[in-house]
């Protein structure tokens, strides 16, 4: 804006002094005013990702910053969703890409979440403790470096619609100005945004046929838990509005509720509910009632995985004793040597070369039918409080028994922290799984899909059994024996195949030699 363009829009018509003055006056502060909005844009101004100019109409003090979504990421081939453990960062924290963002809890182990890019995380949406984030749901915000985090923009809350609810049908026999009773209409004010359930909640409400929009929701991100579902439900008590579920659906007009709530009536022993009601935390359970026990991520992947394996899987079952005389006596003696081996050490070295020498054996089951596989990878079953783990020790046949225990031990010890990275546990070729330290004479593992084979090994017991000695004369000796039951699928591994197997299984089990030879 020049100073004559400043005069021309301060005085079109330049007749007198006096007006000249004026206009010139007019012209000065415009000028100033021009100037003072040229210096408010270029202190404003900043650069974003695609290089434009952002304005003083549209700076981060008044609209916030773009930010940087971090969503919750697939970490195990099975992972549906996740649990926030805990968040290895603070908001405002300076993050490189490459560090540690949080903690995940998957169907498998506690994974951690590392960042792909640079800046600042300014917002954290999933607090720790958050149950059953599902895949690609926002966790935190991050805002590039130099930006400002405290007014980053949090994008809306996307929630699944909401059906609308049934019309009620108004009875027409009522009467005029007679209004009748919502079954379901508290003073609590009811909330427009879509409600979020835990899973024991929605079953309470269905159950009772509540509306979860009168609920208080007191968990993480406003979900609606189960004692807030059960404090729904003693409000609709203590206030006599509540109805059976036939009632909401009827297509009869409803009726008012009685003065008390009726017991329900009594049922015969033998008439089993069809479905028992909810018992309340700090009562005493009635008859029928049941307790909802939360299911965790792992939980749900196992009983997924083992009703498809059995259900899919043909399984076969072959047996056979072992003896474990050989090996006890070579443990005696790398104990003189310091060196500390287990049972379960031979035995996943005996699977490992008996599968070197059967390849037939090491195979897996895909759509397109067998897959020969090229190396031995044997899966250990390992049991933690959140679930039965498979950790894998890889290329065990070419190990050592000293280094198989060494990776067994580590690998174990992971597993019970939560703290299996997914190539630990992903991939095995075979497993195998030992309960004799319980107790256990014997038994019948489920297969791990995609694996062909997976041996159940039971506890060493002592047992006299006739024998001949050197000069062919009869004696009864004591052999310590184990029995090892392999489960295996018919769709690739026959019977004469696994016979085969747990007969070149006992050899090398019983003449280890054998196996440092192989």
């Amino acid at each position: 804006l020049t100073f004559h363009q400043a005069v021309y829009v301060g005085s079109p018509y330049l007749v007198e002094d006096k007006n000249m003055a004026a206009s010139l006056r007019l012209g000065h502060r415009v000028i100033l005013n021009g100037l003072r909005l040229i210096q408010v844009n270029k202190s404003t101004g900043i650069t974003n990702n695609h290089g434009h100019y952002r304005h003083m109409f549209k700076s981060p003090s008044l609209f916030g910053a773009d930010p940087l979504k971090v969503m919750m990421p697939a970490l195990s081939p099975t992972m549906e969703e996740g649990n926030i453990v805990k968040w290895l960062k603070k908001e405002g924290e300076m993050v490189q890409a490459g560090d540690a963002l949080c903690e995940i809890e998957t169907d498998k182990a506690v994974v951690t979440l590392d960042s792909n890019e640079d800046g600042i995380l300014a917002k954290i949406l999933m607090e720790e403790g958050s149950q059953g984030v599902r895949l690609g749901a926002l966790i935190a915000l991050m805002v590039e470096e130099g930006e400002d985090w405290k007014q980053v923009k949090i994008p809306a809350a996307e929630g699944p619609p909401v059906a609308p609810g049934p019309i009620p049908t108004p009875a027409p026999s009522s009467p005029a100005g007679t209004v009748l009773p919502n079954l379901h209409r508290l003073d609590t004010p009811v909330s427009s945004d879509p409600p979020r359930l835990s899973p024991a909640a929605r079953h309470i409400l269905s159950t009772h046929g509540l509306d979860p929009r009168q609920a208080t929701a007191s968990g993480p991100r406003s979900i609606i838990t189960k004692e807030d579902a059960l404090n729904l439900l003693k409000q609709m008590e203590a206030k006599g509005l509540t109805a059976p579920r036939a009632a909401q659906t009827s297509p009869a007009s409803p009726q008012p509720p009685p003065a008390a709530p009726q017991p329900p009536p009594a049922t015969p022993a033998s008439v089993r509910p069809a479905q028992p009601p909810v018992s309340i935390p700090g009562k005493p359970g009635a008859l029928g009632t049941f307790t909802e026990i939360p299911a965790s991520n792992m939980r749900r992947v196992i009983a997924k995985r083992l009703t498809e394996s059995k259900s899919t899987i043909p399984h076969a079952y072959a047996t056979i004793d072992c003896d474990l005389g050989a090996v006890l006596q070579l443990r005696k003696e790398m104990a003189k040597d310091e060196i500390k081996v287990s049972v379960n050490d031979f035995i996943i070295k005996a699977a490992a070369v008996t599968i070197k020498e059967l390849p037939e054996v090491n195979v897996t089951w895909s759509e397109e039918g067998p897959k020969a596989l090229d190396t031995i990878h044997i899966s250990i079953a390992v049991a933690t409080d959140r679930g039965l783990i498979t950790p894998i020790i890889r290329d065990a046949a070419h190990k050592g028994v000293q280094e198989i225990s060494a990776n067994a031990k580590a690998l174990a010890q992971k597993a019970r922290d939560g703290k299996l990275l997914p190539e630990e546990y992903q991939g095995g070729s075979f497993s195998i799984s030992n309960l004799g330290m319980f107790g256990i004479s014997g038994f019948s593992a489920v297969i791990n899909p995609p694996q062909a084979c997976i041996l159940a090994v039971g506890r060493a017991r002592a047992e006299l059994t006739p024998s001949l000695d050197h000069e062919d004369n009869p004696r009864v000796q004591q052999q310590q024996l184990i029995t090892v039951t392999l489960s295996s699928d018919g769709r690739l591994v026959d019977d004469l195949l696994a016979s085969e197997f747990l007969d070149r299984f006992r050899a090398n089990l019983e003449r280890p030699q054998r196996m440092a030879l192989a």
